[in-house]
């Protein structure tokens, strides 16, 4: 007994040094207005693929004014599988001596260890990432609103870098002007910045932009 209750403490003081989760602090830039990926890999000595990873970005083309971004760092990450492994190894180790003290007692200390180390089930929900966006009729109302302000609905309209229907920076939309590439990127920004088109348009009557 002596011998099992060593080891089993053992296996517990291991197990918990092993849970303990490494923790890596990014840096964490917000995009300001002619930001590219390349320009702040560039000044935070990392690459463009490094950041795009870190971020999940689809198009490292596409960023936004006041979007967050991850340089440099690692998320948090738990090594519980680690954990897991470590102590079954070691009551496995413990079992093997309690048998060989004990050959009597052999059979029943190998079920006991089988039914105790047996991991339970565990279900993994993911969750799906929803867009803000609203396509109610209020929402359209408001963006119909935007771009006559903006362009006078113009898909064709330039007024220095500002480009199309709701004058998006020429940065946003990568050199594709057509009305789909225009409809999308405007869509992203006022979700990503605004949450809504009705959003925008409060914020385009109180300061005259979006």
């Amino acid at each position: 007994m002596k011998i099992k209750n060593a080891l089993l403490s053992t296996a517990a003081a291991t197990a918990s040094l092993f849970a303990i989760g490494a923790t890596a602090q990014a840096a964490t830039v917000t995009v300001k207005a002619g930001d590219t990926v390349s320009a702040i890999a560039a000044d935070h000595n990392t690459t463009i693929d490094a950041i795009q990873q870190a971020n999940h970005l689809k198009d490292v083309n596409l960023i936004l004014v006041g979007q967050q971004l991850e340089v440099n760092g690692d998320s948090t990450t738990t090594t519980s599988t680690q954990t897991t492994q470590q102590t079954t190894t070691t009551q496995s180790s413990a079992q093997t001596s309690q048998t060989q003290a004990q050959p009597s007692q052999a059979s029943q200390t190998q079920s006991s260890q089988t039914q105790t180390s047996k991991p339970a089930a565990q279900t993994t929900q993911t969750s799906s990432s929803t867009s803000n966006y609203s396509n109610n009729g209020s929402d359209n109302a408001a963006k119909a609103w935007i771009a006559g302000k903006e362009s006078g609905g113009s898909y064709s309209a330039r007024n220095g870098q500002y480009i199309g229907k709701y004058q998006l920076s020429a940065s946003y939309l990568n050199g594709d002007y057509s009305a789909a590439n225009q409809e999308r990127v405007a869509n992203s920004y006022v979700a990503s910045r605004y949450g809504s088109w009705s959003n925008a348009k409060s914020h385009w009557l109180a300061n005259g932009w979006y």
